[in-house]
């Protein structure tokens, strides 16, 4: 949003040359001469030495630099302070921001679909998401002299100023702050179950309530969110796909490894109508959807890096997000097959920790499941902090852009703990939210599998009638159909399930 509020002065502003970084707390010089008009000064018969001057300057820019408007407020904010990003980091984010809890989820979608349809439905959701995350990363400076650092940019250079807000803001606001909020769930009721397993009976009933382990989370969470930048969490960002791999791993080797239950069925659930059937199936879908994560942080990663003629950022951002992606694939399709083996269509609603917990906590050891517990709690920290700096870029923006400054230390603090309480009294007042997982899942799938197919349309223009056109095409249009259809299966699925909303009741 801030770079859009410059935007509309860039034309008052003189071209900049973007190099590798720029110093927090430092901007670009008002007079800094350009390139162009150097190049005005050698047309207007300026001499040998002038000449060399600009031959000079070309070479650099080839070397060093892109010809960029630059708003020298980008130095101040998270997402762009730091451009000393690479390929490493770029897997390290893509994969903490790829491979979550959701994944534990996956097998719940099977019952709806069945062996078949199932391992369809999540391959193709897989080589699709992974089509959109390369548009994304191609378009971050797919306009020469412009380098779109946040989604929502790129959805106002696509379809204009206005539409493009009212499309994207959403949507990304939700993925960034409600996943937030659906982390302090995950994480506080999963340090809740870790104490049970490693306290047992003689911490039953529990001392401490579901809310105080809310706030317990919430406090780690709080204390990480200080580090400054996108760059400053990438060790972080290291953890939390390192343990996303682990839990994933560890919670399908424990459940196949151990006999499964006595009355475990694979029948794909029966309907009594074709509506019924139809919207369990959509309900599936979603959650198939809801598992597939993190292309609105895709251009806030890229921002992160320097990007040159001869070195342009997409390169070590797409480099990074294969081998993150590779890793996810390996997570997601063993925890689905797995999980539905294991368990059939007696999953229960929490997934697979809830599942290794119910049938498997007297026949496996207590170290083990405590394990897979801590490592889950430990991703929950991680993502937190991701998912969180689009929202400390906003509210940053919005702050540099009514004073002029950066912020100091102690408001970028204030703010950040004021937002963790805030996600901490939304727990609390919504604490059935990790239950919406097929809703969730259809009203952000536009972000992953639609909006980016329109961008490059729009941007790219590719050939009427040619093969790009007709993908894409393609492919928005039907992701914006599954959009509605999944929201549709997943309100059915919560009236049919009977699903109480108590607010500002968590369980015990």
């Amino acid at each position: 949003m801030a770079a859009a509020a410059a935007g509309d002065g860039a034309a008052s502003e003189p071209e900049l040359v973007s190099i590798p970084a720029t110093p927090r707390g430092l901007s670009t010089p008002e007079g800094a001469a350009t390139p162009t008009g150097a190049g005005g000064s050698r047309g207007k018969g300026a001499g040998t030495p002038g000449r060399r001057v600009v031959e000079g300057l070309r070479g650099y820019l080839e070397d060093v630099g892109h010809l960029t408007r630059l708003d020298p407020r980008d130095a101040w904010l998270p997402v762009t302070e730091s451009r000393g990003g690479n390929a490493r980091y770029a897997a390290f984010h893509s994969l903490n921001a790829g491979l979550g809890f959701q994944a534990l989820l996956l097998p719940l979608a099977f019952p709806g679909l069945g062996w078949s349809w199932g391992i369809i439905s999540l391959t193709i959701a897989y080589f699709w998401q992974l089509y959109t995350l390369w548009i994304l990363v191609k378009l971050h400076e797919a306009v020469p002299g412009r380098r779109y650092n946040r989604y929502v940019e790129l959805a106002q250079a696509a379809f204009g100023e206005k539409l493009g807000m009212w499309l994207a803001l959403f949507p990304t606001i939700y993925l960034s702050a409600g996943t937030a909020t659906a982390l302090i769930l995950v994480g506080g009721e999963t340090m809740k179950l870790f104490y049970q397993i490693v306290c047992g009976p003689i911490c039953s009933p529990s001392p401490i309530t579901t809310v105080e382990w809310y706030l317990v989370f919430t406090s780690l969470a709080v204390v990480l969110s200080q580090l400054p930048n996108l760059n400053s969490i990438a060790g972080l960002s290291l953890i939390g796909g390192a343990t996303a791999i682990m839990y994933c791993t560890m919670s399908w080797v424990l459940s196949v490894s151990q006999p499964r239950p006595p009355t475990v069925s694979y029948e794909p659930v029966r309907s009594t109508s074709f509506g019924t059937s139809l919207f369990s199936t959509l309900n599936a879908l979603g959650i198939v959807a809801f598992a597939f994560r993190g292309h609105n942080l895709a251009l806030e990663i890229q921002a992160t890096m320097p990007s040159t003629f001869k070195h342009p950022a997409h390169v070590p951002m797409w480099q990074g997000a294969k081998v993150a992606y590779l890793l996810i694939a390996m997570c997601l399709f063993p925890v689905s097959v797995g999980g539905y083996w294991a368990y059939g269509n007696m999953m229960p609603p929490g997934g697979m920790l809830a599942a290794l917990y119910a049938f498997h906590s007297h026949d496996t050891p207590r170290g083990l499941i405590a394990t897979t517990c801590l490592l889950v709690v430990l991703n929950c920290l991680s993502s937190f902090q991701i998912y969180s700096m689009p929202v400390f870029d906003s509210f940053e923006a919005y702050y540099t852009g009514r004073t002029n400054r950066p912020c100091s230390t102690w408001v970028r603090s204030v703010f950040r703990v004021l937002y963790g309480f805030l996600s901490l009294f939304i727990s609390v007042a919504l604490p059935f939210l990790s239950s919406l997982a097929g809703l969730l899942g259809g009203l952000t799938l536009p972000v992953t599998f639609a909006y980016p197919c329109f961008m490059w349309i729009r941007v790219k223009k590719p050939e009427k009638f040619s093969f790009s056109w007709y993908l894409n095409w393609g492919l928005g249009l039907l992701g914006t159909a599954f959009s509605l259809a999944f929201s549709l299966g997943g309100v059915w699925s919560i009236v049919s399930n009977g699903m109480k909303l108590k607010f500002f009741k968590p369980p015990n």
